[in-house]
Protein backbone atom coordinates (compact mmCIF):
# COMPACT_ATOMS: atom_id res chain seq x y z
CA UNK A 1 0.00 0.00 0.00
CA UNK A 2 1.31 3.43 -0.93
CA UNK A 3 1.84 5.74 2.04
CA UNK A 4 -0.35 8.87 2.10
CA UNK A 5 1.12 12.10 0.80
CA UNK A 6 1.48 15.07 3.16
CA UNK A 7 2.53 18.44 1.71
CA UNK A 8 4.43 21.03 3.73
CA UNK A 9 3.97 24.54 2.37
CA UNK A 10 6.99 26.60 3.36
CA UNK A 11 10.56 25.82 4.31
CA UNK A 12 11.14 28.02 7.34
CA UNK A 13 11.63 27.53 11.05
CA UNK A 14 8.66 25.24 11.73
CA UNK A 15 8.41 23.61 8.30
CA UNK A 16 11.94 22.25 8.60
CA UNK A 17 11.13 20.46 11.88
CA UNK A 18 7.76 19.35 10.52
CA UNK A 19 9.10 17.58 7.43
CA UNK A 20 11.40 15.39 9.51
CA UNK A 21 8.63 14.44 11.90
CA UNK A 22 6.27 13.55 9.09
CA UNK A 23 8.92 11.30 7.57
CA UNK A 24 9.27 9.59 10.94
CA UNK A 25 5.51 8.89 10.83
CA UNK A 26 6.02 6.97 7.57
CA UNK A 27 4.15 9.27 5.20
CA UNK A 28 5.40 10.59 1.88
CA UNK A 29 6.44 14.22 2.19
CA UNK A 30 6.46 16.94 -0.44
CA UNK A 31 7.92 20.27 0.65
CA UNK A 32 7.12 23.42 -1.30
CA UNK A 33 9.14 26.60 -1.13
CA UNK A 34 9.38 29.78 -3.15
CA UNK A 35 12.99 29.24 -4.22
CA UNK A 36 14.99 26.09 -4.90
CA UNK A 37 18.22 27.75 -3.73
CA UNK A 38 20.21 25.97 -1.01
CA UNK A 39 17.86 22.98 -0.97
CA UNK A 40 19.27 20.18 1.22
CA UNK A 41 20.15 16.96 -0.54
CA UNK A 42 17.57 14.59 0.93
CA UNK A 43 16.05 12.06 -1.46
CA UNK A 44 13.40 11.06 1.12
CA UNK A 45 11.60 14.39 0.57
CA UNK A 46 10.07 15.47 -2.73
CA UNK A 47 10.82 19.16 -3.17
CA UNK A 48 8.98 21.64 -5.36
CA UNK A 49 9.57 25.34 -5.83
CA UNK A 50 7.26 28.05 -7.08
CA UNK A 51 4.90 30.84 -6.10
CA UNK A 52 2.17 29.63 -3.74
CA UNK A 53 0.37 32.93 -4.26
CA UNK A 54 -0.57 31.48 -7.66
CA UNK A 55 -3.70 29.34 -7.02
CA UNK A 56 -2.96 27.09 -10.01
CA UNK A 57 0.49 26.26 -8.65
CA UNK A 58 -0.91 25.82 -5.13
CA UNK A 59 -3.53 23.36 -6.39
CA UNK A 60 -0.95 21.51 -8.47
CA UNK A 61 1.47 20.91 -5.59
CA UNK A 62 -1.36 19.79 -3.28
CA UNK A 63 -2.86 17.40 -5.84
CA UNK A 64 -3.09 13.90 -4.41
CA UNK A 65 -2.30 15.02 -0.86
CA UNK A 66 -4.19 13.75 2.15
CA UNK A 67 -3.08 16.74 4.21
CA UNK A 68 -1.33 20.04 3.50
CA UNK A 69 0.32 22.15 6.20
CA UNK A 70 0.37 25.91 5.68
CA UNK A 71 3.61 26.99 7.37
CA UNK A 72 4.21 29.97 5.11
CA UNK A 73 5.30 33.19 6.83
CA UNK A 74 6.16 36.16 4.59
CA UNK A 75 8.68 38.69 5.90
CA UNK A 76 7.05 41.13 8.31
CA UNK A 77 7.54 44.03 5.93
CA UNK A 78 5.58 42.18 3.20
CA UNK A 79 2.57 41.15 5.25
CA UNK A 80 0.38 43.99 4.04
CA UNK A 81 0.82 43.02 0.40
CA UNK A 82 1.30 39.26 0.57
CA UNK A 83 -0.23 37.61 3.65
CA UNK A 84 -3.87 37.57 2.48
CA UNK A 85 -3.25 36.78 -1.22
CA UNK A 86 -0.94 33.94 -0.19
CA UNK A 87 -3.43 32.57 2.33
CA UNK A 88 -6.32 32.81 -0.13
CA UNK A 89 -4.35 31.02 -2.83
CA UNK A 90 -3.45 28.18 -0.48
CA UNK A 91 -7.08 27.84 0.62
CA UNK A 92 -8.24 27.78 -3.01
CA UNK A 93 -5.59 25.20 -3.84
CA UNK A 94 -6.63 22.98 -0.94
CA UNK A 95 -10.30 23.18 -1.88
CA UNK A 96 -9.57 22.37 -5.54
CA UNK A 97 -7.18 19.53 -4.75
CA UNK A 98 -9.31 18.05 -1.97
CA UNK A 99 -6.46 18.17 0.56
CA UNK A 100 -7.23 18.79 4.21
CA UNK A 101 -5.45 21.87 5.56
CA UNK A 102 -3.57 22.27 8.83
CA UNK A 103 -2.86 25.98 9.24
CA UNK A 104 -0.04 27.12 11.49
CA UNK A 105 -1.04 30.43 13.07
CA UNK A 106 0.03 32.86 15.78
CA UNK A 107 -1.93 34.79 18.40
CA UNK A 108 -1.79 38.34 17.05
CA UNK A 109 -5.50 38.35 16.22
CA UNK A 110 -6.46 38.26 19.94
CA UNK A 111 -4.94 41.68 20.59
CA UNK A 112 -4.23 42.95 24.10
CA UNK A 113 -4.70 40.12 26.62
CA UNK A 114 -7.20 40.48 29.45
CA UNK A 115 -6.20 37.22 31.06
CA UNK A 116 -4.95 33.90 29.66
CA UNK A 117 -5.60 33.47 25.94
CA UNK A 118 -7.84 30.52 25.13
CA UNK A 119 -9.27 29.21 21.87
CA UNK A 120 -12.56 30.98 22.57
CA UNK A 121 -10.94 34.32 23.45
CA UNK A 122 -12.54 37.10 21.44
CA UNK A 123 -10.78 38.18 18.27
CA UNK A 124 -9.93 41.82 18.95
CA UNK A 125 -6.70 42.80 17.19
CA UNK A 126 -4.90 45.95 18.29
CA UNK A 127 -2.23 46.03 15.56
CA UNK A 128 -2.07 46.08 11.77
CA UNK A 129 -0.57 42.62 11.75
CA UNK A 130 -3.25 41.37 14.12
CA UNK A 131 -5.94 42.73 11.79
CA UNK A 132 -4.36 40.87 8.88
CA UNK A 133 -4.23 37.67 10.89
CA UNK A 134 -7.90 38.06 11.82
CA UNK A 135 -8.83 38.48 8.15
CA UNK A 136 -6.75 35.42 7.24
CA UNK A 137 -8.53 33.35 9.88
CA UNK A 138 -11.92 34.53 8.62
CA UNK A 139 -10.94 33.60 5.08
CA UNK A 140 -9.90 30.09 6.12
CA UNK A 141 -12.94 29.58 8.33
CA UNK A 142 -15.30 30.70 5.59
CA UNK A 143 -13.82 28.06 3.28
CA UNK A 144 -14.29 25.45 5.99
CA UNK A 145 -17.92 26.39 6.57
CA UNK A 146 -19.02 27.16 3.01
CA UNK A 147 -16.67 25.34 0.63
CA UNK A 148 -16.08 22.01 2.33
CA UNK A 149 -12.46 22.63 3.36
CA UNK A 150 -11.29 20.25 6.07
CA UNK A 151 -9.45 22.65 8.35
CA UNK A 152 -7.53 22.56 11.61
CA UNK A 153 -5.74 25.63 12.99
CA UNK A 154 -2.79 25.37 15.36
CA UNK A 155 -1.69 28.53 17.19
CA UNK A 156 1.62 29.09 18.95
CA UNK A 157 3.17 31.94 20.88
CA UNK A 158 6.65 33.43 20.34
CA UNK A 159 9.04 30.75 19.12
CA UNK A 160 12.42 29.62 20.39
CA UNK A 161 14.53 26.54 19.85
CA UNK A 162 16.90 24.98 17.32
CA UNK A 163 16.70 26.73 13.95
CA UNK A 164 14.72 29.70 15.27
CA UNK A 165 16.18 33.17 14.71
CA UNK A 166 13.29 35.07 13.09
CA UNK A 167 11.80 36.25 16.34
CA UNK A 168 11.63 39.45 18.35
CA UNK A 169 14.03 38.60 21.18
CA UNK A 170 15.83 35.26 20.65
CA UNK A 171 17.21 36.21 17.24
CA UNK A 172 20.64 36.16 15.61
CA UNK A 173 21.76 39.34 17.37
CA UNK A 174 20.72 37.84 20.70
CA UNK A 175 22.81 34.70 20.25
CA UNK A 176 25.82 36.53 18.85
CA UNK A 177 25.92 38.77 21.91
CA UNK A 178 24.94 35.95 24.28
CA UNK A 179 28.00 33.84 23.40
CA UNK A 180 30.39 36.79 23.22
CA UNK A 181 29.65 37.92 26.77
CA UNK A 182 27.84 41.11 25.78
CA UNK A 183 24.49 42.31 27.09
CA UNK A 184 21.41 40.94 25.34
CA UNK A 185 18.34 42.98 24.46
CA UNK A 186 14.69 42.55 25.25
CA UNK A 187 11.62 44.73 24.87
CA UNK A 188 8.87 45.54 27.35
CA UNK A 189 8.90 44.20 30.91
CA UNK A 190 11.45 41.37 31.26
CA UNK A 191 9.72 40.18 34.45
CA UNK A 192 6.20 39.85 33.03
CA UNK A 193 5.05 36.24 32.46
CA UNK A 194 5.26 35.40 28.77
CA UNK A 195 4.43 32.21 26.89
CA UNK A 196 7.17 30.88 24.61
CA UNK A 197 6.61 27.97 22.21
CA UNK A 198 9.42 25.47 21.59
CA UNK A 199 9.72 24.87 17.85
CA UNK A 200 10.08 21.05 17.97
CA UNK A 201 6.94 20.86 20.15
CA UNK A 202 5.05 23.02 17.65
CA UNK A 203 6.05 20.67 14.81
CA UNK A 204 5.03 17.59 16.82
CA UNK A 205 1.65 19.16 17.53
CA UNK A 206 1.04 20.00 13.87
CA UNK A 207 1.74 16.36 13.00
CA UNK A 208 -0.88 15.37 15.57
CA UNK A 209 -3.43 17.72 14.00
CA UNK A 210 -2.77 16.20 10.59
CA UNK A 211 -3.29 12.63 11.79
CA UNK A 212 -6.13 12.76 14.33
CA UNK A 213 -9.78 13.00 13.27
CA UNK A 214 -10.61 14.94 16.42
CA UNK A 215 -8.55 17.89 15.18
CA UNK A 216 -10.71 18.88 12.21
CA UNK A 217 -12.96 21.90 12.34
CA UNK A 218 -11.23 23.27 15.43
CA UNK A 219 -8.71 25.87 16.60
CA UNK A 220 -6.00 24.55 18.92
CA UNK A 221 -3.40 26.22 21.11
CA UNK A 222 -0.31 24.06 20.73
CA UNK A 223 1.34 22.68 23.88
CA UNK A 224 3.94 24.79 25.65
CA UNK A 225 5.42 25.12 29.12
CA UNK A 226 3.85 27.34 31.77
CA UNK A 227 4.59 30.99 31.10
CA UNK A 228 7.75 32.37 32.65
CA UNK A 229 9.36 35.77 32.36
CA UNK A 230 11.77 36.58 29.56
CA UNK A 231 14.39 37.09 32.26
CA UNK A 232 13.78 33.54 33.48
CA UNK A 233 14.08 32.05 29.99
CA UNK A 234 17.34 33.91 29.34
CA UNK A 235 18.63 32.67 32.71
CA UNK A 236 17.81 29.07 31.76
CA UNK A 237 19.68 29.45 28.48
CA UNK A 238 22.60 31.08 30.31
CA UNK A 239 22.87 28.19 32.78
CA UNK A 240 22.85 25.70 29.93
CA UNK A 241 25.60 27.65 28.14
CA UNK A 242 27.56 28.49 31.29
CA UNK A 243 27.53 32.20 30.50
CA UNK A 244 26.28 35.20 32.45
CA UNK A 245 24.86 37.84 30.12
CA UNK A 246 23.31 41.07 31.29
CA UNK A 247 19.74 41.65 30.17
CA UNK A 248 19.25 45.07 28.64
CA UNK A 249 15.72 46.48 28.21
CA UNK A 250 15.55 48.36 24.92
CA UNK A 251 13.53 51.58 25.25
CA UNK A 252 10.64 52.00 22.85
CA UNK A 253 12.22 55.11 21.35
CA UNK A 254 15.41 53.19 20.53
CA UNK A 255 13.47 50.38 18.86
CA UNK A 256 11.55 52.96 16.82
CA UNK A 257 14.80 54.69 15.83
CA UNK A 258 16.45 51.43 14.76
CA UNK A 259 13.30 50.62 12.81
CA UNK A 260 14.00 53.61 10.57
CA UNK A 261 16.99 51.68 9.20
CA UNK A 262 16.02 48.01 9.69
CA UNK A 263 12.65 47.06 8.19
CA UNK A 264 11.93 44.01 10.40
CA UNK A 265 12.53 46.07 13.55
CA UNK A 266 10.18 48.75 12.26
CA UNK A 267 7.46 46.11 12.15
CA UNK A 268 8.15 45.00 15.72
CA UNK A 269 7.28 48.39 17.22
CA UNK A 270 3.50 47.86 17.19
CA UNK A 271 3.86 44.41 18.78
CA UNK A 272 5.55 45.62 21.97
CA UNK A 273 2.26 45.33 23.88
CA UNK A 274 2.89 41.59 24.07
CA UNK A 275 5.84 42.14 26.45
CA UNK A 276 4.50 45.00 28.55
CA UNK A 277 2.09 42.87 30.60
CA UNK A 278 1.45 39.17 31.22
CA UNK A 279 1.02 37.34 27.91
CA UNK A 280 -0.13 33.80 28.63
CA UNK A 281 -1.38 31.16 26.20
CA UNK A 282 -3.64 28.41 27.59
CA UNK A 283 -2.99 25.01 25.97
CA UNK A 284 -5.15 22.80 28.20
CA UNK A 285 -7.59 21.88 25.46
CA UNK A 286 -4.87 20.35 23.30
CA UNK A 287 -3.29 18.56 26.27
CA UNK A 288 -6.55 17.06 27.50
CA UNK A 289 -7.67 15.98 24.02
CA UNK A 290 -4.44 14.50 22.66
CA UNK A 291 -2.46 13.75 25.83
CA UNK A 292 0.49 15.79 24.60
CA UNK A 293 3.05 17.48 26.84
CA UNK A 294 5.73 20.01 25.91
CA UNK A 295 9.45 19.39 26.21
CA UNK A 296 10.51 20.25 29.75
CA UNK A 297 12.04 23.74 30.10
CA UNK A 298 15.59 22.70 30.94
CA UNK A 299 15.74 20.08 28.18
CA UNK A 300 14.50 22.61 25.65
CA UNK A 301 17.07 25.13 26.93
CA UNK A 302 19.95 22.65 26.58
CA UNK A 303 18.89 21.63 23.08
CA UNK A 304 18.54 25.26 22.03
CA UNK A 305 21.97 26.20 23.40
CA UNK A 306 23.62 23.19 21.74
CA UNK A 307 22.25 24.28 18.37
CA UNK A 308 23.03 27.97 18.91
CA UNK A 309 26.57 27.35 20.16
CA UNK A 310 27.40 25.41 17.01
CA UNK A 311 26.15 28.27 14.87
CA UNK A 312 26.97 31.45 16.78
CA UNK A 313 29.74 30.84 19.32
CA UNK A 314 33.19 32.05 18.30
CA UNK A 315 35.63 29.25 17.70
Amino acid sequence: MTAPLHVVLGAGQIATHLTQRLLARGVRVRQVRRSSASTPDDSSIERRSGDLADPRFAAEVMKGAAVAYDCTVPPYERWSSLLLPLGASIVDGAVESGAALVAFDNVYLYGQPRGPLREDTAIAPCSKKGELRAKLHALRWSAHQQRGLRLSVGRASDLFGPGVTLTTILNERFYQRFFSGKSVDCVGDPDAPHSYSYAPDVADALVTLGHDERAWGQVWHLPLNAAESTRSLVARLARAANVDPKLNVMPSWMLAMLGLFVAPLREVVEMQYQWRAPFVLDDQRFRSTFGALPTEWDVASRETVAWARDRFARR
